[in-house]
């Protein structure tokens, strides 16, 4: 083995469709969910970083393009 990990087109489609999911679930409430996430992380992630990498993971995965260059609609 090489060490790359494969997966298969259905399995990262729908992965990158739950990491869009996640994203627009933390959109909804965005301070909410950033006062969650400070207190879950002692501060160490805010919710906009999180966003880029949802946002960043599914565009790897094959998932929307406009939404990574552009982010999401919040």
């Amino acid at each position: 083995m090489n060490g790359d990990i494969v997966l298969r087109v259905d399995d990262a489609i729908e992965l990158g469709e739950l990491l869009e999911f996640l994203s627009d679930w933390v959109g909804f409430h965005p301070l909410e969910a950033a006062e969650s996430l400070d207190v879950f992380t002692s501060g160490g992630y805010t919710v906009d970083e999180l966003g880029n990498d949802l946002a960043r993971f599914a565009f790897l995965l094959g998932g929307d393009g406009d939404r990574y260059v552009h982010g999401p609609d919040r």
